[in-house]
């Protein structure tokens, strides 16, 4: 039974292999096409395209409708939906040579390929002026899971929250506290904004994969090798299924957090 799975496996990623192909099942995933239209489309001959197409229709992916038009199977929409996540992989093949996923369930692996649209902001001055945008952009809610405090965002974070911007929040227990963050929290009223119910947060052993997201944009970083969050490269998109994907990510971290303890967080330095 392993070796009949292996190999029905390996002749779908066969099928899958030419790149004429998988532009065939790109194409209809968004709409039926007749032989000759799709062969325009994809500047093929019409001898290259039939070749082709029917290497699809005798896999079981493709299949001719009452009308004669070329239509995904109910296989074939299931396959073509799993092909994002190959995608984003293999188009960030370099970055992932070095960078883990970290502890993130398999159930966020399997749809890493929410995370395809996206813009990778290299360099960590720009992430930063790229969470600054994220806070001051923010209306309804900010929330994050974070390994590392930017001081220099900490007040513009607290202007957001007194302007009525709910703000959620889960440190890790080995969080880099920059040193003064006690006297801006203070001197912000952060208790006072904590007690009215406008930030929440909540505490883990330790983070690996960050993220931040408000209602209209989320960005999401990945460890290095040794499991620490790279501040230097990050993924950042406005796209809504990439922020689905962070805001159910930070749910299930929500859920498996416990309560914040301040006095466990490491000294500020």
């Amino acid at each position: 039974m392993s070796e009949q799975s292996e190999e029905g496996a390996g002749s779908l990623f066969f099928e899958l292999a030419g790149n004429i192909r998988l532009s065939m099942l790109n194409k209809l995933s968004q709409k039926r096409y007749r032989l000759s239209q799709i062969a325009i489309e994809l500047d093929a001959t019409l001898q290259e395209a039939h070749r082709n197409m029917m290497r699809l229709i005798e896999s079981g992916l493709v299949s001719k409708d009452g009308e004669g038009d070329l239509v995904l199977t109910p296989y074939g929409k299931t396959i073509v939906s799993l092909i994002p996540s190959y995608d984003f992989v293999f188009e960030h093949k370099e970055y992932f040579l070095d960078h883990a996923m970290g502890e993130l369930p398999l159930k966020f692996i399997q749809r890493i390929g929410a995370l395809h649209d996206c813009e990778v902001v290299h360099g960590v001055m720009a992430i930063l002026q790229r969470w600054k945008m994220l806070y001051t952009d923010s209306d309804k809610y900010i929330k994050e899971i974070m390994s590392q405090v930017p001081l220099d965002l900490i007040e513009i974070i607290g202007a957001r929250v007194q302007s009525g911007v709910k703000f959620s929040y889960i440190f890790a227990k080995n969080a880099v506290i920059p040193r003064g963050r006690s006297e801006i929290l203070q001197r912000i009223g952060w208790h006072k904004l904590i007690s009215k119910g406008l930030v929440e947060r909540r505490m883990l052993d330790k983070v690996q994969v960050m993220t931040i997201f408000n209602e209209k944009q989320a960005c999401v970083m990945f460890p290095n090798l040794k499991g620490e969050p790279d501040l230097d490269v990050m993924f950042y998109s406005e796209d809504i299924e990439f922020h689905y994907w962070c805001e159910d990510f930070y749910e299930y971290m929500w859920e498996k957090a416990g309560p914040f303890d301040e006095g466990k967080l490491k000294p500020e330095i």
